[in-house]
């Protein structure tokens, strides 16, 4: 534990090796940045909107100039497929064109006549320095999703970055630099818990957004809450997948598969559970399982694998006991669920049936490639059985009649985000966000570029 005092250490999850070490900044260091973070804010904030947003395009720019070293980075990393990490780098870059477009329509002022016949102007006014504490599963694009809405919207940004895609933060850092971004307005802060706390605290730190474990939710939210500071928190969740008995049995199980096992397993928008009706839960269960069968794990660098390792060896073991404690709580596994021999965190694409409240694979977020199947009686069942958890991001319907499926959706889905015949990641332009123990507030869409601003009412009264 001393020598994780000391700094930061990245470590290969496809071989277990280092591969570098970061020395944590003095308290000094950090309190320094926070202030000069600031400064820049005084600076950019009046820096004309369309300027923001022509800079914001050349971050995109710039995102695409350093692909390949941002590719191989977060392969190295945390252990994507090296086609996954293409992907992410180019969905970064759609948010960055999206946001420069549409930024400055959506921080407009916006003119309203007032009762008495008086004038009303509302302003978005930014508001300071932002801090985000982000994760490792999309070491770009959780940094990109909050960032770049900030920026667009005036404020600074400072970023404490999971440690073992420390390397991958920084990279990001030169990348937002090269582009023009003025100095100091986006930061990475190589800090410990502590230094974190006191980050929260500091005066000139105005909200706080946090992508983790509802866990690390509440205990940021309290600290953040304690200063009276704004937080937005995406917390995870154990998305449900609803077959319906009028399903495409063979589009269902390909985006089923591939929404469990994308990035490892490692997506907290991930596809976890499957809820299947009585109808088809046999067709269903027998194509699946056969398709999981066939996802291999191995070097995320090799082409011909289908997921690599697992980002660190706690995860894999902590995985690894959700699987055996359901098991022994009554879930059977169809296919994977033992531990693979060798270097590296690897896991295999594991499904459980049998799957009940009680056991983990039901009641939690399984961050892996282990795949719940859960039989139901009928829709109302299954709809039943998908609201039947503490968390609420996002979920799924398979149904060839998508009027009942939308219908099922908006009006019954107790999650922020649903997907009909489809598994999907963010899109740039739709909120982004849950409900329950998923967290609060929304990015993207337009949504998260005021989510850190003060809507500011200005009156004339006639």
């Amino acid at each position: 534990m001393e020598e994780q005092l000391e700094g930061l250490k990245t470590i290969n999850p496809a071989t277990g090796e280092l591969i570098q070490h970061y020395t944590f900044m003095t308290d000094k260091q950090a309190e320094d940045s926070v202030k000069n973070c600031h400064e820049a804010f005084l600076k950019w904030k009046t820096t004309p909107i369309e300027e923001r947003a022509k800079i914001i395009k050349a971050i995109g720019q710039s995102l695409q100039k350093h692909k390949d070293e941002l590719v191989q980075t977060m392969t190295q990393e945390m252990g994507k497929l090296l086609k996954q990490s293409k992907q992410e780098v180019d969905l970064c870059t759609s948010i960055c064109d999206y946001t420069a477009e549409n930024g400055p329509k959506e921080l407009a002022d916006d003119e309203r006549e007032l009762p008495n016949g008086g004038k009303g102007v509302i302003t978005y006014s930014p508001i300071g320095v932002i801090y985000g504490i982000q994760p490792w599963n999309f070491p770009a694009y959780q940094v990109v999703r909050y960032s770049i809405a900030n920026l667009m919207a005036g404020n600074g940004v400072l970023l404490k970055h999971a440690e073992n895609v420390t390397g991958s933060g920084k990279l990001l850092e030169k990348i937002y630099t090269e582009a023009g971004l003025p100095k100091n307005l986006f930061t990475v802060l190589l800090i410990n818990h502590k230094q974190s706390d006191d980050i929260i605290k500091n005066k000139l730190v105005r909200g706080v957004t946090l992508t983790g474990s509802p866990e690390a939710g509440k205990v940021i939210g309290k600290k953040a809450g304690a200063q009276l500071k704004k937080t937005v928190l995406e917390l995870g969740s154990n998305d449900a997948y609803i077959v319906l008995d009028d399903a495409n049995i063979d589009k269902a199980v390909k985006h089923c598969v591939n929404g469990r096992v994308y990035n490892n397993g490692e997506t907290c928008v991930a596809a976890k559970r499957f809820i299947v009706v009585d109808k088809v839960y046999d067709e269903f269960k027998e194509a699946f399982v056969k398709r999981m069968k066939g996802v291999t794990h191995g070097d995320p660098t090799d082409e011909n694998s289908k997921i690599g390792p697992m980002a660190r060896e706690d995860l894999r073991d902590d995985l690894h006991k959700q699987v055996t404690e359901s098991v022994k709580k009554g879930a059977k596994v169809l296919c994977g669920g033992e531990l693979p021999e060798g270097k590296g965190f690897y896991y295999p694409a594991t499904v459980l049936e049998n799957v009940e409240p009680g056991q983990p694979a039901y009641d939690d977020e399984l961050f892996g490639p282990v795949a719940s199947l859960i039989h139901a009686k009928d829709a109302e069942d299954a709809m039943r059985i998908a609201n039947d958890s503490r968390f609420g991001l996002g979920g799924g319907i398979f149904s060839e009649n998508t009027e009942k499926a939308f219908d099922l959706a908006k009006n019954h889905f107790d999650t922020g985000m649903v997907f009909i015949n489809s598994f999907g990641l963010a899109q740039p332009n739709m909120p982004f966000g849950g409900v329950k123990d998923s967290g609060y507030g929304r990015e993207h869409g337009g949504f998260g570029i005021k989510e850190f601003v003060n809507a500011k009412a200005v009156m004339q009264l006639s």
